[in-house]
């Protein structure tokens, strides 16, 4: 026997309710079938078996309100499915053959809490042959891109088109076996005999770029030949893409303009719908609004001192720990530091309840192409330094490449931005709900400041804190904020830990 149970419902959710039963007690199912959706008040999940067998019991009915890890029902395993399964094959085995001869295309995993996603554009289509390994699709959620390659050499059957909401584990395509393959392949002589052309090995080359690349090398008049690949099978990610149109400038620079379009010539509006992530981007920063008591302070920070640091040991910090010393590093030193004084801070609302975190990972906020995603710095109390600047790049890079895992997006603690990176002088950030608190970084600006009864200009940062202000009172939210500005002003403090 096997008991079919509720998983984990995603951060601060405690239930779910039984939405539909896809099968009855004493149907035969198969190990992964889907049995029963579930719906919480975020998102709905899919419940599969967890052995071939018979659905033996249904011990919660469709209505029913289930909490993780509750029983659901449950499946005898063994003999019961056997003939299900064994009589196809043995009344054709030449279906058989053919069967074993296809590879499944699966929506993969696609992260804890995320139970759909959209379906880009193929990058083949179907009755085309595919290489294993080669991308073939990528799958949108609302918090990062999938990519689906091909399991095996083959030709490609398409199941899902463009659009499509998919869940994980729903076969979205199928790959004939490497047999089938040839005659697709075959005709390639005739091709080795046309004149050469650039432009069509270009559209050739594009057809294996993801389509987040193929969309900065269309605009920008890139040539995939000349950008040097980074990504872990060899493909041209879309840091490389973006790097590559720096550059690609001068030669841009060097062609006349071609003059611009006469208005007459462009529609006055255009219809977009909206990306999943911006979707949940709106969605995620309006519940915060109408959630907690959102509430903001600012200070300043002169910057004197930490420059000054920056400065004296950035070449020799870069040499000895192979990254750039950074502005970032001493903002998360001085936070962590205010966090453990100030623990309101740190901590969340759950209902009634106040959990106060006892580990301090700090969520970053970066800017893509797609939107704002927040990755997370794990125990970023026990780094130093130069592993907090480390951690930061691998965690933007990641973010603008579009390979960010669901785990590196989930469980922050407090989240910093910095949006003195596009210029910004003052700014209200957003709770990143179900933080209790966020810390807003501004441009350096030059500015007269009266120092010891003297005029002097110096570099001032406005700091922004905007906190829950259920959960943190006035007088702790404005001490943190004038405890990161100290430790800013005198960065040895925050090195010392004093």
């Amino acid at each position: 026997m096997a008991d079919i149970l509720t998983p984990a419902l995603g951060e601060s959710v405690t239930e779910a309710t039984i939405a539909k039963w896809t099968k009855k007690a004493g149907d035969p199912v198969r190990k992964d079938e889907l049995l029963v959706e579930l719906e919480t008040d975020k998102v709905s999940l899919e419940v599969v078996a967890p052995a071939d067998g018979v659905l033996a019991e249904i011990k919660a009915a469709e209505g029913d309100t289930v909490v993780p890890g509750a029983v659901l029902g449950v499946v005898s395993e063994g003999g019961a499915a056997a003939p299900a399964k064994a009589a196809p094959a043995a009344a054709a085995p030449a279906a058989a053959s053919a069967a074993s001869a296809a590879a499944d295309i699966a929506v993969p995993t696609m992260g804890e809490s995320v139970a759909e996603g959209s379906m880009g554009k193929w990058l083949k289509k179907s009755g085309e042959a595919v290489k294993k390994d080669e991308l073939l699709v990528e799958i949108e959620t609302d918090k990062v891109a999938v990519e689906v390659s091909s399991p095996a050499d083959g030709v490609l059957t398409i199941l899902a088109d463009e659009g499509a909401t998919v869940t994980p584990g729903q076969k979205i395509g199928s790959v004939a076996g490497s047999g089938a393959a040839a005659p697709s392949t075959a005709p390639t002589a005739p091709a080795a005999t046309a004149p050469a052309n650039s432009g069509s090995a270009q559209v050739a080359k594009n057809d294996t770029l993801s389509p987040a690349v193929q969309r900065v090398v269309t605009e920008n008049n890139l040539d995939p030949k000349a950008i040097a690949p980074t990504g872990p099978k060899g493909n041209i990610t879309k840091g490389d893409a973006l790097a590559a149109i720096g550059s690609a400038a001068p030669a841009a620079a060097a062609t006349p303009a071609a003059p611009a379009a006469p208005r007459a010539d462009q529609p006055r509006e255009e219809r977009v719908k909206m990306t999943r992530l911006r979707q949940t981007i709106a969605r995620r920063l309006k519940e915060s609004q109408n959630t907690a008591a959102q509430l903001t302070t600012f200070n300043e920070a002169d910057m004197t001192n930490v420059m000054a640091l920056r400065a004296q040991y950035k070449d020799v910090f870069e040499k000895r720990h192979g990254v750039k010393l950074g502005f970032m590093s001493f903002f998360t030193k001085a936070v962590v530091a205010a966090l453990k004084e100030i623990p309101a801070v740190n901590a969340e609302i759950d209902g009634t309840d106040i959990i106060y975190k006892n580990h301090y990972d700090i969520g970053i906020a970066v800017g893509t192409e797609k939107g704002l995603v927040v990755p997370v710095l794990r125990d970023a109390d026990a780094l130093s330094l130069a592993g907090i600047e480390k951690g930061i790049a691998d965690l933007g890079k990641a973010a603008r490449d579009g390979a960010l895992t669901m785990d590196q997006l989930q469980g922050g603690t407090f989240t910093i931005t910095n949006g003195g990176t596009y210029g910004s002088l003052m700014s209200t950030p957003i709770l990143n709900a179900p933080q209790s608190g966020i810390l807003g970084m501004h441009n350096i600006v030059q500015r007269p400041m009266a120092v010891n009864g003297e005029v002097k200009i110096r570099p001032m940062m406005y700091l922004a804190l905007s906190y829950d202000h259920r959960i943190v009172d006035g007088k702790e939210a404005v001490t943190f904020l004038v405890r990161i500005k100290e430790l800013l002003e005198d960065p040895q403090r925050a090195l010392l830990d004093l």
